[in-house]
């Protein structure tokens, strides 16, 4: 007869075992988004620095074609979004709520109309744009070493590899003398798709030198009408699986080609699938044919669009408003805060009016 020791060693290792399975299987049923992977990769170097992020603040979706999970947010909040994810006491929050409300109320009319909230989304994308501005000043003097206002291709080159953990005098010497370079496939593989980029970047006449202002295209598409085009020719590249340079609902919702290991997991339709069939039927295909052209993508990628601030702010409002009335009041937003800040407030509605 097996002992009690043994017999709980026997079942400490079957829990295990089961808790590793069930692990594998939440990591391949789920899509991979890169955006994230890179940001914790590249937390704290270098290559954060020069390299495109996959993340855009202000704009629906992101570089490798994932959704936005924190638009929202974004165009509600603007700079003040990260109080909000360090600040996490309800009372504070409440507070800083409640003033944002009163800005966004310019008819102090305690109640938020389409019009207002569209006013506010374009305020706060802005900031957004702004913010990448100064971020693009310090990033573009770290490729500019000589200070001479332009970036060669292969200045960047030499930047970006030695992010990498490539020696740069080395580097430099043999781009210098035309020498090969020994550079792994993945690497290579990044390096063209950014020259890709980078000749997008240069304005005509071109001259494969980027000034201050086309670097800030090259690192923040949405900048720049000509590169939100290339953008959005990237992302259908990636997803049209019949090559007309449309998306079905079925290519919009499928995952990526070598996301997951198998078309069992690929099959899962949990709700990153569902966001995707929701925003492909309900925003991108604005005609409702059920195909989304380039140039629908790129209306619907395009941040200081006016007519889509107007379609998110009605849909922002609608997701709160209760009493069906087409605004939202105070209460409303913060019983939904963690819609529109990602903080979800306890006891929203005491003292409401005492504090306001």
């Amino acid at each position: 007869m097996m002992s009690r020791q043994a017999f709980l060693c026997s079942l400490g290792s079957l829990y295990l075992s089961l808790l590793f399975i069930f692990l594998l299987m939440d990591v391949y049923a789920r899509p991979a988004n890169n955006s994230v992977l890179k940001e914790k990769a590249a937390d704290g170097k270098d290559e954060n620095e020069i390299l495109p992020p996959d993340h855009l603040n202000g704009v629906k979706m992101e570089m490798d074609g994932h959704l936005n999970k924190e638009f929202h947010q974004e165009v509600f909040l603007g700079k003040e979004m990260e109080e909000f994810e360090e600040d996490s006491e309800p009372r504070r929050n409440r507070k800083k709520l409640m003033v944002i409300f009163s800005k966004v109320d310019i008819n102090n009319d305690k109640k938020i109309g389409a019009k207002e909230m569209q006013r506010w989304i374009m305020e706060k994308t802005d900031e957004h744009f702004q913010e990448a501005v100064e971020e693009n000043k310090m990033h573009f003097r770290a490729v500019d070493p000589d200070g001479d206002g332009h970036v060669s291709w292969d200045e960047y080159k030499i930047k970006f590899l030695a992010s990498k953990g490539f020696n740069e005098k080395e580097i430099a010497e043999k781009i210098k003398n035309n020498e090969e370079l020994k550079i792994d496939e993945e690497t290579q593989e990044v390096l063209d798709n950014l020259k890709d980029r980078w000749y997008q970047a240069d304005n005509p006449p071109p001259d494969l030198l980027l000034n201050e202002e086309e670097f800030l295209s090259f690192l923040h598409p949405e900048h720049s009408r000509g590169m939100l085009k290339f953008m959005v020719k990237e992302i259908i590249r990636d997803l049209d699986q019949d090559g007309d340079k449309k998306l079905t609902l079925s290519e919009f919702i499928s995952l990526p080609v070598g996301t997951v290991e198998n078309q069992q997991a690929q099959d899962i339709d949990d709700d990153w699938v569902k966001d995707r069939r929701k925003e492909f039927e309900e925003v991108i295909d604005a005609n409702h044919d059920g195909i989304v052209t380039m140039e629908e993508l790129e209306e619907y990628m395009d941040p200081m669009n006016e007519y889509n601030a107007l379609n998110e702010a009605k849909q922002m409002i609608a997701v709160a408003d209760e009493n069906q009335n087409h605004h939202l009041e105070l209460e409303e937003i913060l019983k939904y805060s963690e819609y529109f800040t990602g903080s979800k407030l306890m006891d929203y509605a005491r003292n409401v009016h005492e504090e306001f």
